[in-house]
């Protein structure tokens, strides 16, 4: 039997009677034959619980501290499981994300990782061991502890299977896999059997939360087998793969939402031709992530910029700005809040013209008004106002046939 690299989210690892739970599924792993890399996030709700402690002390706490915090988090997790592993009779050992090498670029809040080491790693699987690793964390060259952004514990298992040639990475987690929109949102969303690495990069991005974005990213660039399933039941889950490799008469796969969103407009500014690379590499310098973007000229010489970035993001992106008025000599800045983004994808989009234009009579029908467009090969997604964000999905997978389990194709009109 080969190596299996797995990830337990933190519902996963909840509780001390789930902790118990997962050791369980690894024993059985183990008795299966197979040697294990098992990837920890933090208990639950911990590190949002660590976050609101660093937010009561400093309403904007230094991002190095903030790392150093919440790393903690995973920290407990690794040790609590591989605790009760050793009581079942298995060798285990934990390792920070440091120890086990992951190297990462010196950011804190949203590194990326750079390279891994594997040879500790590899070391403790040559004694029989079973390695747990906290997820989400690693160290930069200067030394430094940091973290890979919410959810990175995805990132830090694929990570480590593309290292470490792994057979499969398994991404264990509170629902039973990749659904056609959140079923908390959507009652009579499916669970898809298999969904290709770019629709499952889409959804991710677009705020299907079930896989961080990098890890899909990661899992094609280094064809890691991708599997996402159930931590509480046996049953098969969703396999991430190739497009190639699957036969669907899909049009629209998924519907996904993000309610983090927040619109910014920057007013009067220069109608040159750098302006834009001066705009968007002041914010990229500053980690800000900018997602949709629309440029409207109201003169031959001034422009207005409006984009879109994370509600997370709108203090720095606005402070940034401010700071770099004069150098990118615009007149004023102006923002929203209140939005949210829901998309439609599907890698069947691309042979099927009329898609978007059938989704925007759809939310035009229930009166939702659309305030931004982006659109790609598979995705659609419309920036609107928050409140509509539960109508907008549920019509939008209806609309699309993703109700049943024999899926209509809506070719638009």
């Amino acid at each position: 039997m080969g190596l299996i690299v797995q990830k337990y989210g933190g519902t996963s690892v909840g509780s001390i009677e789930r902790i118990q739970r997962v050791a369980e599924r690894i024993v059985e792993y183990r008795q299966a034959g197979h040697d294990l890399v098992v990837v920890v996030s933090a208990m639950g709700k911990s590190t949002d619980v660590l976050v609101d402690m660093a937010k009561q002390i400093a309403p904007f706490p230094s991002e190095r501290e903030m790392d150093m915090l919440l790393t903690t988090g995973e920290q407990v997790s690794i040790a609590l499981l591989t605790m009760a592993l050793h009581q079942r009779g298995c060798d285990a050992i934990s390792l920070t994300g440091w120890q086990a090498g992951v190297h990462t670029e010196s950011v804190h809040g949203r590194a990326r990782i750079q390279e891994i080491d594997n040879r500790r790693i590899l070391a403790e699987l040559e004694k029989g061991r079973v390695v747990v690793v906290a997820g989400f964390q690693g160290i930069s060259r200067e030394g430094e502890i940091t973290t890979l952004g919410r959810g990175g514990s995805d990132t830090s298992a694929v990570a480590l299977a593309a290292s470490l040639k792994a057979e499969k990475c398994e991404i264990f987690t509170d629902v039973a896999g990749v659904f056609t929109a959140d079923p908390r949102v959507v009652p009579s969303a499916q669970k898809l059997p298999s969904i290709s690495y770019d629709e499952m990069l889409e959804l991710a991005n677009l705020g299907a939360g079930v896989l961080h974005p990098r890890s899909v990213e990661a899992a094609k660039k280094y064809k890691v087998d991708l599997v996402v399933r159930s931590s509480f039941t046996n049953e098969e889950g969703t396999y991430v793969k190739e497009v190639a490799d699957m036969e669907t008469g899909r049009v629209v796969s998924g519907v996904a939402h993000d309610e983090d969103v927040a619109k910014i407009t920057v007013i009067g500014m220069p109608a040159s031709g750098g302006t834009l690379s001066k705009l968007f590499n002041t914010l990229a310098a500053q980690q800000v992530n900018v997602d949709i973007i629309i440029q409207g000229s109201y003169d031959s010489e001034l422009t207005n910029i409006s984009f879109t970035v994370s509600a997370d993001d709108l203090h720095k992106a606005l402070e940034t700005l401010s700071a770099n008025q004069a150098a990118l000599g615009f007149e004023r800045v102006e923002h929203e809040t209140g939005l949210s983004k829901v998309s439609i994808v599907g890698a069947g989009m691309i042979n099927n013209p009329g898609v978007a234009a059938e989704m925007f009579r759809q939310l035009a029908d229930q009166d939702i008004s659309i305030k931004m467009v982006s659109t790609s090969d598979i995705k659609v997604s419309c920036v609107i106002p928050a409140e509509h964000t539960g109508l907008a999905v549920r019509t939008l997978h209806t609309a699309f046939g993703l109700d049943v389990k024999e899926q209509a194709v809506v070719h638009g009109s």
